[in-house]
């Protein structure tokens, strides 16, 4: 007996988490109970010393000192009060107005205003809530074809799965081992294109079938001017002015910030967009200040609206991120300074109250409970798993998979987005992604790159019928009964579950194209990471030749030219990059 469970333990462990799961319990506590069980009975047969978890504890305690997991709550935090202030139906009202006169311009607001969400929350619950409240109804009440209104709505929404500063991206950053900063500027290109691609569609959909996305009707454009002009045109010069002042920030960025920070290498092109966009909002915002403070009405009332809705979040985020990849701040601190500026803002616009700083915080700490208690348990679980060579055992597994480091990310990728149909995004990136990053770098795959791959697929399997998280965010609130519209007075039929799930398929579509993109071309995540510093023989022997205090550290013959031989790694052991090394202990 004691011979089948030592040849079988690790199946047999697997076997045992299934079996706590389908009783019920809690993810955390079946994941722990099934590390201490097999380790007690691991211990009892023979297969691991009697001392096996003694450092458990320390295990512990290094989880709850582990700064990193702290941006969870920040962030949280600082989208939950953003989301409570009504910032949500603020930005849908004046985005809507900006494009309304357009064809799709609804659904164009929906996908930027997601977006923004998205770069603020970093929860999907909470964009895809908040927007099916807000903007199904003017979609359904000015004709929306029912399919592209929901598909939109929840698309848009699954966009915090995979635009920083998601949580999805924090938590595989801690479980890779690879730094925050690096999975955000990692994520932010592929994100950006996704956008690009929900927003290309629905032009699409407005030029082939125009009649499924119409335009806002004139009275329903309430930021007009008295003489009856929209006010686009004072939009479009500040707007001109705005990219005016990027570009040209972006032109000057290097030979400003090099010098102050001591670099010479080309400054990264996240960076660079990052802060170019700040300067260019602090520019739109400053002159709409002035505008308004001295009444000089040079802007419409569309324009002052923008300005004072849009760039304030804007500008949060810009910050936020822009610390981050300037390497100021730390994305714990960038998510407590995140915070203070939602709290800042809520303050400002005079919806900050008692009630909803403790809901926030309520909240926040609830979901930081929750991460821990499930990082804990997926610990005592590894902690037994590994003390059994699982990781030998599941690389097994993958040696037989055809086409190498293809065949394994196609095959991963199957495997998370079935798994993301029925566990959520935190249990895949505590249970299966530490088994897996193993094989990932043994076949040499840049652990960034896995990453927001990982996350693009979680983002598709939220989407995907028949149990696609983001569906059954949007079916909570959609009307599921006739109702009399409030401002048109028309009768609105119901949203049925199967025009969600059909809205779904397009976009469903397009990410699938997305993560292909991503599989395929890997300079898309790994171009805007910055490149290790190379270290050649020569560099360090004139350095050496060069220290004070040593008059010949290469011997006595100095007509020989010195050799590097005794220095550094013998040529048979396993080449180190000493300056890769130096990097990856200071991250």
């Amino acid at each position: 007996m004691s011979e089948i469970l030592s040849n079988n333990f690790v199946p047999l462990m697997f076997g045992g988490l299934i079996v706590f799961l389908l009783a019920g319990f809690p993810v955390a506590f079946s994941l722990a109970a099934t590390g201490l069980f097999f380790g007690l009975i691991g211990m009892e047969i023979g297969l691991f010393p009697a001392n096996l978890f003694q450092a458990l504890p320390l295990r512990v305690f290094g989880i709850m000192q582990n700064d990193t997991l702290l941006a969870i709550p920040f962030f949280t935090l600082m989208g939950i009060i953003l989301e409570r202030s009504r910032m949500a139906e603020d930005l849908l009202e004046t985005v809507g107005q900006v494009f309304g006169p357009l064809r799709g311009g609804v659904g164009i607001a929906v996908v930027l205003v997601g977006a923004l969400l998205a770069a603020t929350t970093g929860v999907v619950a909470a964009s895809v809530i908040s927007m099916g409240l807000i903007a199904m109804p003017i979609m359904l009440r000015y004709g929306y074809n029912r399919a592209i209104a929901t598909g939109t709505i929840t698309a848009s929404g699954t966009l915090a799965q995979a635009l920083p500063p998601s949580l999805v991206l924090i938590v595989l950053a801690d479980q890779l081992g690879r730094s925050v900063g690096d999975m955000y500027s990692g994520a932010l290109i592929p994100g950006l294109m996704l956008v690009s691609l929900y927003l290309l569609f629905i032009v699409a959909v407005a030029i082939v079938r125009p009649k499924w996305v119409p335009a806002l009707p004139p009275e329903a454009r309430i930021y007009n001017q008295p003489n009856g002009s929209s006010g686009h045109r004072s939009l479009l010069i500040l707007m001109a002015i705005s990219v005016g002042a990027a570009l040209f920030w972006a032109q000057i960025h290097e030979s400003v910030l090099n010098p102050w920070m001591g670099r010479s290498s080309p400054a990264p092109s996240d960076e660079t967009f990052i802060l170019s966009f700040t300067i260019g909002t602090f520019v739109a915002f400053g002159l709409a200040v002035v505008n308004k403070v001295f009444r000089i009405g040079l802007l419409s009332r569309l324009t002052e609206r923008v300005t004072f809705v849009l760039i304030p979040p804007l500008v949060l985020i810009f910050l936020v991120l822009g610390t981050i990849f300037l390497g100021i701040a730390t994305p714990t601190e960038g998510g407590a300074m995140g915070a203070i500026g939602a709290i800042v803002m809520a303050g400002v616009r005079r919806t900050l109250s008692f009630k909803l700083l403790q809901q926030a915080l309520e909240n926040s700490t609830k979901l930081a409970i929750f991460v821990m208690f499930i990082l804990i348990g997926s610990t005592v679980f590894s902690f037994t798993f590994n003390a059994a060579d699982g990781h030998i055992w599941v690389e097994h597994l993958f040696d037989k998979l055809p086409g190498g480091q293809l065949g394994f990310l196609l095959f991963v990728n199957l495997l998370v987005f079935v798994l993301g149909f029925f566990i959520d995004f935190f249990e895949i990136a505590f249970i299966v992604i530490p088994l897996l990053v193993p094989v990932a770098q043994k076949l040499d795959v840049n652990l960034i790159w896995f990453g927001v791959l990982i996350a693009m697929n979680l983002q598709t399997s939220f989407l995907t019928p028949p149990f696609g998280f983001a569906l059954f965010y949007l079916r909570s609130v959609a009307a599921r009964n006739d109702y009399d519209d409030v401002v048109t007075g028309k009768r609105i039929k119901a949203v049925t579950t199967g025009q969600i799930y059909q809205g779904s398929i397009a976009f469903i579509a397009l990410q699938i194209i997305m993560v292909a993109v991503i599989l395929f071309n890997p300079t898309l995540v790994t171009g805007s990471l910055s490149k290790p510093i190379v270290v050649d023989e020569s560099s360090v022997r004139d350095m050496l030749l060069n220290m004070p205090g040593l008059d010949d550290p290469f011997g006595d013959d100095n007509d020989k030219p010195p050799s590097m031989e005794g220095f550094g790694p013998r040529r048979d052991a396993e080449e180190v990059d000493p300056a890769k090394a130096l990097e990856d202990a200071l991250k």
